[in-house]
């Protein structure tokens, strides 16, 4: 086993060496513009752009035609919520939620800041979004309902159908934020819905730098603004030249999660309770953060009390985890997802969110428990025997 081992797969994931390995020749030899139609290079490029497209839609159940190619999921999110509310004009309304991850709630409140109104409702003690608050805050002004698919920090997986029916039934679209469900969980576009979903290369063993926005075909023709101009790619909502190597790492990325995702997270819900059954075992003062039951397979958010959340990330140097989520690690606040849950500053403070994934194994889980259990009861043992 190698230190320092990684329990961070929420943050990111290493790009599975297949995923390399197809991405390679774009780099060097096949290394053409896809928007390039007068040479065999361009060409060349076209298709592997198209084929990964395939591969891409093929995981989520969708047509390609409604994959749109962006950065990742937070451009994906931008584009969704400002491009519709911006093409729907200053009267519209949005909906979303709490403990949204920032990539949402952030562009909301620009949103709110140009005099779009927007309604922020609460979660319960597990993160989970009531359907039945969202059924009673859409307004006749209300465009669009951005809920997330399952929580970036707890996991907890919200009822998408749920809520997509309620939205059909009012004419309101729904944008889902499903950057931690694709490649984990079976997500069928043509059944649930959903109107918009953003997702990304790198949560699913893919590259950094791209992810993509489906938007639903057929039915009530949906107006979106572009965030930029300069070119008309991917039909006028993205324009850049397109990162062809990176896409096809991405299509790469979804080809394997289509073949390996109910036997790989199988294998990794098991590690997930290997994990947790061993420190509950072991420490007592140990509070779950998120729904019990539905969550995603690798996750696993827990606080200790009367731990210092400070020292005890300071602690785990052979560990790689966080406390919340890696897009706003920079803010020393406490967590807004916790926060929206109802959990002290204390517990906020003292948590830790473990992610489990492809590549972790049985050794180094039972190193993460017996270190995170050396270092609470030393923490704790410390803080009791004062200065």
């Amino acid at each position: 086993m190698q230190l320092p081992i990684y329990l961070d797969n929420h943050s990111t994931t290493a790009v599975d060496p297949r995923v390399l390995q197809a991405m390679l020749p774009y780099f060097t030899e096949k290394y053409g513009n896809a928007a390039s139609i007068n040479h065999s290079f361009g060409w060349e490029a076209a298709e592997a752009v198209e084929t990964a497209r395939e591969q891409i839609a093929r995981l989520v159940r969708t047509s390609p035609k409604s994959i749109v190619f962006t950065s990742g999921a937070t451009e994906s999110n931008n584009l969704a919520l400002k491009g519709v509310m911006r093409a729907a004009g200053p009267d519209a309304h949005l909906i979303t939620n709490a403990a949204e991850h920032r990539a949402v709630l952030d562009p909301t409140k620009k949103l709110s800041r140009s005099d779009f109104a927007v309604t922020i409702l609460p979660v319960d003690q597990y993160g989970l979004v009531d359907p039945g608050q969202i059924a009673d805050a859409i307004a006749s002004k209300t465009v669009v309902v951005s809920v997330m698919m399952a929580n970036n920090e707890v996991g907890t997986i919200n009822a998408i159908a749920e809520i997509g029916r309620i939205c059909r039934e009012r004419d309101v679209l729904l944008h889902c934020d499903a950057a931690q469900v694709v490649g984990k969980l079976p997500v069928d576009l043509s059944d649930l819905p959903v109107d918009f979903m953003s997702f990304t290369a790198h949560k699913l063993y893919g590259p950094k730098g791209v992810g993509a926005l489906a938007i639903r075909r057929g039915g009530r023709r949906i107006q979106l603004e572009p965030l930029f101009d300069g070119g008309g790619h991917e039909r006028r909502l993205r324009s850049g030249t397109l990162p062809v190597p990176l896409i096809v790492g991405f299509g790469k990325a979804c080809k394997l999660a289509v073949e390996t995702m109910q036997k790989e997270e199988a294998g990794i819900r098991q590690l997930r309770d290997r994990l947790q059954s061993g420190l509950l075992a072991e420490l007592d003062g140990v509070v779950l953060n998120g729904h019990p039951n539905q969550r995603l397979s690798g996750n696993l958010n827990v606080s200790f009390e009367a731990v210092d959340g400070e020292a005890l990330m300071m602690s785990l140097k052979d560990i790689a985890v966080s406390s919340g989520s890696a897009c706003t690690s920079a803010d020393p606040e406490p967590s807004h997802v916790l926060r929206a849950m109802g959990r002290s500053d204390a517990l906020t403070r003292a948590s830790l969110r473990f992610g489990v994934g492809r590549f972790n194994t049985a050794e180094e889980i039972d190193f993460a428990v017996s270190t995170v259990v050396e270092t609470v009861k030393r923490l704790r043992n410390l803080s009791a025997s004062g200065p």
